[in-house]
C-alpha cells in the first residue's frame, strides 16, 4: 500500500468517524432533552376518565367515599393522589413537592383535557387530584398502597437516572466507516498505482504498456486519464518511429549526392583540364541539391518545433499569387507548359508571408513538374464569404496519384509509384506545404481529376478587406 492509499484512508475515516460521533451526540442530546421535557403527570385518556370519576365521588360522596374509591383500586388501576392546600395527601402518603407543582401547572394549562382536577370538599378543603405517570409505560402499572401492599413509585421519587449514550450504534458505525474507508481508498489508489507504474515504464523507454485492459471496467476520470495516457504513448511511438524513419530517409537522400560528389572529385583529379569544367559543373549541381535538401529539412524542423516565426502579419493574397504565377509561368514556358490563373481574391490572411509563399509555391512547382508537355496548370481562387475561407486550387494534367497512395502524398520523403525514379526532388515539398498550411489554421487535400491529372485544394481563413467573387472551379 502506498502513501496515497493511507492518505485517502485516513481522511475518509476521520470524516466518517467524526460524522458518526456527531450524529450520535445529537441523538443523545435530543433524547436527554426529551427526557427532561416529559411530564410527570399521566395525561392519558384512562387517567382523565379516572380523575373525573374521583372528582364526582369527592363532590357528591365526600372524602370517605374518595378514600374507599382509592382503597378499592386493583393492581391494574391507576395511582391517584388527592392533595389539599398544605400539600398533604388524603391517604397520608408522601408526595414529592415537584410532582404537586407540576400538577398545578398542568391544571393551569391543560384544563380542556381534565387530567388534573381541583375539587372543594364538604369539609372546606380543596383537593388537587392527579395521577402520576407510570414508571414503565410498557410494563404493568404499579399496585396501590395500603396494608400489605407495596407502595408504588412514581417518576417524581425515582432519584437521578443514568443518561443513555448510544455507545453500541456509534461503535458499529465506526467499524462500518473504517471498512468503507478502506474499500474507497483501495478503489482510488489501485488505478493510480497502475498509472505510476506506466509512467515509470514510459520514462524508461517502454511505450508499449497500455492501461486500457486494466481500466476498461471503470468509467470515471481515472479511466479517462488512463485512456489519455494510452493516446499519449501511441503518439510518442508514432513520433519516435517518424524520427527514426526521417533519419533513415535523410541519410539515404544525402548518401547519393555525397557519393556523386566524391566520384566527381576523384575524376577531377585524374581528368584532363579540358573536361574539368564539366566535372566542376557536376560538383556544383550536387552541392546545390544538398543545400536545397538541408534547407528543406531546416524548414521542416522549424515547423515541427512550432517556431515558424511571426504569424501575425497581414498577407495580401492576390499580389502574392500574382508574383508567384508570373515566376512560375517563366519556368513553365521553358518546359513547353503553360500557367492559367484566376485569382481575383482581394482578401488578407494573417500569418507568415515567407512560409505561406513557400507552401503554395511548392504545390505549384510540383504541378508544373508533373503536368504533361503542352498542357496547362490552373490556379483558381474562390471565396467563401459566409465562413470567411479562401479556397485555392492548383490543377495539373499529370499522371495523378493511385487512390491507395492519396493519403500518403503529404508524408515525408513520399514518392508516388507513378513518379519517375530519376526525377528531381526529395519528397519534402508537399509535406512542408501541409505543415505550413496547418500552421495558418488551414488544411490541404488532394484528389485525382476525372479526366486525368491531380487537384490540390488549399483552404485558409482570411480577414476580409474588399472581397470579390473567385473564379469558377474546374473539376
Amino acid at each position: 500500500m502506498g502513501r496515497l492509499f493511507w492518505k485517502f484512508f485516513f481522511f475518509i475515516a476521520i470524516a466518517q468517524i467524526t460524522a458518526t460521533f456527531g450524529v450520535g451526540v445529537l441523538f443523545w442530546i435530543e433524547n436527554l432533552e426529551r427526557t427532561n421535557r416529559s411530564s410527570e403527570i399521566d395525561l392519558s385518556p384512562p387517567a382523565s376518565f379516572m380523575i373525573r370519576s374521583a372528582a364526582a365521588t369527592l363532590q357528591f360522596g365526600g372524602t370517605e367515599a374518595l378514600r374507599s374509591l382509592i382503597n378499592e383500586g386493583r393492581p391494574h388501576r391507576l395511582q391517584l393522589y388527592a392533595v389539599d392546600e398544605e400539600n398533604k395527601d388524603l391517604m397520608g402518603r408522601e408526595v414529592p413537592p415537584k410532582l404537586v407543582e407540576e400538577a398545578r401547572h398542568v391544571l393551569a394549562t391543560e384544563k380542556d383535557r381534565r387530567v388534573v382536577e381541583l375539587v372543594k370538599a364538604s369539609n372546606g378543603h380543596s383537593y388537587l387530584m392527579f395521577i402520576p405517570a407510570p414508571n414503565d409505560e410498557f410494563g404493568p402499572p404499579p399496585g396501590p398502597g395500603g396494608p400489605g401492599g407495596r407502595e408504588p413509585r412514581h417518576r417524581g421519587d425515582r432519584g437521578p437516572q443514568p443518561l443513555f449514550f448510544p455507545t453500541m450504534p456509534i461503535a458499529v458505525a465506526m467499524v462500518a466507516s473504517l471498512v468503507f474507508a478502506l474499500l474507497l481508498a483501495w478503489y482510488f489508489s489501485y488505478p493510480i498505482r497502475h498509472l505510476k507504474n506506466a509512467f515509470n515504464q514510459a520514462a524508461n523507454g517502454n511505450l508499449d504498456l497500455e492501461l486500457e485492459p486494466v481500466m476498461s471496467s471503470r468509467s470515471d476520470e481515472l479511466a479517462d486519464l488512463g485512456r489519455d495516457f494510452d493516446a499519449m504513448t501511441a503518439k510518442l511511438r508514432t513520433l519516435m518511429e517518424s524520427q527514426r524513419r526521417l533519419l533513415h530517409d535523410v541519410s539515404h537522400e544525402l548518401r547519393s549526392p555525397i557519393a556523386r560528389l566524391q566520384m566527381a572529385i576523384g575524376l577531377a583529379r585524374v581528368q584532363d583540364k579540358d573536361k574539368l569544367d564539366l566535372t566542376l559543373e557536376r560538383i556544383e549541381r550536387e552541392s546545390v541539391r544538398m543545400d536545397k535538401l538541408v534547407g528543406e529539412l531546416l524548414t521542416l524542423s522549424r515547423l515541427e518545433a512550432n517556431v515558424p516565426g511571426s504569424m501575425e502579419e497581414p498577407i495580401a493574397i492576390q499580389p502574392m499569387l500574382g508574383e508567384m504565377t508570373s515566376d512560375a509561368s517563366f519556368e513553365a514556358e521553358t518546359l513547353g507548359k503553360r500557367i492559367e490563373s484566376h485569382i481575383d481574391c482581394r482578401v488578407q490572411i494573417k500569418g507568415n508571408p515567407e512560409l505561406l509563399y513557400r507552401a503554395i509555391e511548392n504545390v505549384l512547382r510540383n504541378a508544373i513538374k508533373h503536368t504533361a508537355p503542352d498542357t496547362t496548370v490552373q490556379i483558381v481562387a474562390q471565396i467563401d464569404e459566409i465562413n470567411k475561407m479562401l479556397h485555392l486550387s492548383i490543377l495539373d494534367r499529370g499522371p495523378g496519384v493511385p487512390e491507395e497512395e492519396m493519403n500518403s502524398i503529404f508524408e515525408l520523403f513520399f514518392r508516388s509509384s507513378r513518379t519517375k525514379s530519376n526525377s528531381a526532388g526529395h519528397g519534402l515539398g508537399l509535406s512542408i506545404a501541409r505543415r505550413i498550411v496547418e500552421a495558418h489554421q488551414g488544411f490541404i487535400r488532394a484528389a485525382n481529376r476525372k479526366d486525368g491529372g491531380l487537384r490540390v485544394d488549399i483552404t485558409l481563413p482570411f480577414m476580409a478587406d474588399e472581397p470579390a467573387k473567385g473564379a469558377t472551379l474546374e473539376s
